[in-house]
Parts: C-alpha cells; sequence; structure tokens
C-alpha cells in the first residue's frame, strides 16, 4: 500500500475546495482498503493524513529522524591516514594501524526505494499528486513489475506502479561514476527492484545490483544490508540509505539521506548535498573517520538500543 504525501494546492477557493474533499475521499478508500487487507497500524494511519510516507514495495522499517547536515571541512588538502583497523576512543575515531597503501577508487552503495526514486501503486495515485509532480517538473513513468503473490490460475501477478524519480537522478549517476564504482543494493525484490533499475540506469553504471535475498536478519532489523560482502576492506565504501537501520553492522560507512516522496518535487539532496560529501570522501585514503565526525552514528546506534558489534573492523 502506498502512502502517499499530501501536497499544497495553489488554487482559487472553489477549486481547492473540490481538490480537498477529493484527497480526503481518497484517504477513506485507502483506509478501507487496508481494513479489507488487513487493520492498518496507527503509523499507516497517521502517514495518509500526511505525517509519514513510504514507497511501495520498499522493505518495512521503522521511520527515523533526519540527522542534522553540517557542512563539509574547509581542510580539502588535509586525507586522514589509511588503517588497518579503527578505534572509538573519547568520541573519536583513531587509526590504530598506518600504511601507505595505493587508493582504489571509491565504491559508493546506493539504495533505491526513497533514496534514487518514490513508486506507488498506480491505481492507488490520486490523479492530483501525479499533476502537481508533473507540473513542478519531477519524472516519472509507469511499470509493470512482478509481484511474489500469485494469481488463481497459479500465475504470478503483475503490479503496476507508478515511479517517480528524484531531481537531478541522471546527472547524479553520470558524475557519481566518473569517479567511484556504484553499486545498488536494495531490500526490495528483484522481480520489482530490476525493471525499474533498468529503466533509471539505461547507462549500465552500476557494477553490481543486490536485492533482498542479499540482505540478513539479525536480532535488531530485518533486511540489514551487509558491506562485507563486498570487501573485507571498507576504508573506501560508503552506503547511501535513507533508513539507516540498513547499514547498523557497518555504522562507520553509512550516510544517511533524507526520504523522498512526490510531495517534494524541489529536493536537492542528490546534486546539491550527497554529490559534494561524497566528492570529498573519495579524496580520503579512509572514509570512516570522515563520515564518524560528519554524523556520530555509532552513538546515534546505542540511543537506539543497539550497541556496538565490533566497530573496530
Amino acid at each position: 500500500m502506498a502512502e502517499l504525501a499530501q501536497a499544497e494546492v495553489f488554487a482559487p477557493r472553489t477549486i481547492q475546495v473540490w481538490r480537498t474533499l477529493l484527497n480526503w475521499l481518497a484517504f477513506f478508500l485507502q483506509i478501507f482498503v487496508q481494513i479489507i487487507r488487513g487493520t492498518p497500524s496507527l503509523a499507516q494511519v497517521l502517514s495518509y493524513i500526511g505525517l509519514g510516507h513510504h514507497s511501495l514495495l520498499s522493505s518495512s522499517s521503522p521511520s527515523f529522524k533526519p540527522l542534522p547536515v553540517v557542512e563539509l571541512p574547509e581542510l580539502q588538502e588535509r586525507e586522514p591516514p589509511a588503517a588497518a583497523a579503527l578505534q572509538i576512543c573519547s568520541g573519536r575515531v583513531t587509526v590504530a594501524d598506518e600504511d601507505d597503501r595505493h587508493m582504489e577508487k571509491l565504491t559508493v552503495v546506493l539504495d533505491l526505494d526513497e533514496t534514487l526514486v518514490c513508486a506507488y501503486e498506480t491505481s492507488s495515485l490520486p490523479a492530483i499528486v501525479r499533476n502537481q509532480a508533473t507540473e513542478a517538473g519531477l519524472k516519472w513513468f509507469e511499470l509493470e513489475c512482478i509481484s511474489s503473490d500469485k494469481e488463481c490460475e497459479g500465475k504470478p501477478k503483475v503490479n503496476y506502479v507508478t515511479v517517480f524519480e528524484r531531481p537531478g537522478l541522471q546527472e547524479f549517476l553520470k558524475q557519481l561514476s566518473d569517479f567511484a564504482n556504484l553499486v545498488l543494493f536494495t531490500a526490495g525484490l528483484e522481480g520489482y527492484a530490476r525493471p525499474l533499475v533498468d529503466r533509471i540506469d539505461v547507462e549500465n553504471r552500476f557494477s553490481l545490483r543486490l536485492y533482498r535475498p542479499s540482505t540478513i536478519s539479525t536480532q535488531y532489523r530485518e533486511h540489514v544490508k551487509d558491506l562485507s560482502c563486498l570487501s573485507k576492506d571498507l576504508c573506501r565504501t560508503v552506503i547511501v540509505d535513507n533508513n539507516p537501520f540498513s547499514f547498523l553492522l557497518q555504522p562507520l560507512n553509512g550516510i544517511p539521506c533524507i526520504p523522498f516522496s512526490a510531495g517534494q518535487p524541489h529536493d536537492e539532496q542528490l546534486l546539491e548535498v550527497l554529490l559534494p560529501l561524497l566528492k570529498y570522501l573519495s579524496q580520503q585514503k579512509d572514509v570512516r573517520p570522515v563520515l564518524y565526525e560528519r554524523f556520530h552514528m555509532p552513538e546515534w546506534f546505542q540511543k537506539h538500543g543497539i550497541p556496538s558489534p565490533s566497530w573496530t573492523k
């Protein structure tokens, strides 16, 4: 079930009243359908009225308060030394061992839903939301994808979804591929994610695509993305995800980003926030000290009751 963000409508009073009524009708229809499929949770009800949002077919995960954005340091020439192991001491990441290893190309692992795109079930997407997004300049396309559910005759069920690209997506992927290896890592099912990625990555910039079967379950969260499947040495690997719990096994490599929805047509996260940070990280021998100083993810996880399994590796 899609959870649709409510956008403001700048129109004459009469038109605005009618659109408001249509939105409320769509809201009650969503609740009715949800009741048929199963009683909606409080979080789902709140999301329907604009207090939260999640994309269709993305993994279910608790919402989080986006971490504060801070300015990049001006010391562009200073590079943290390469490290064989990291230690967190007195609130800082320190290097336990140094060497002069050649810097490999930065590996950037990108989440899909609510990070690069947002997708909604086409049949439940009000035309007013799509029209407003289109008028605001959001790129979108419709997609057929295979569901894990079966039809009555046993045939695979086909879902029809409407996908909105995050503003600047194509330029972001183009510039990023110039200095980094790109990996797509989604908790979505391959039947849904593969045709979607085919549409947004016609240039085949992703060197690797990983889907839900590549995630693991932990005692704290399901669908965790373990970066150790990519490399034993993660000093030049980062993961960008709107859900920080996805990278709880490697919090020093994570970059949490603000979730994207169709109600954010003027979002600037990709080109104005993430791209400059990733360019800066591409100049570092070890990205982990920089990311720790910027986000302090280990402490963030501790506040959520998740102790460190081994953050020094």
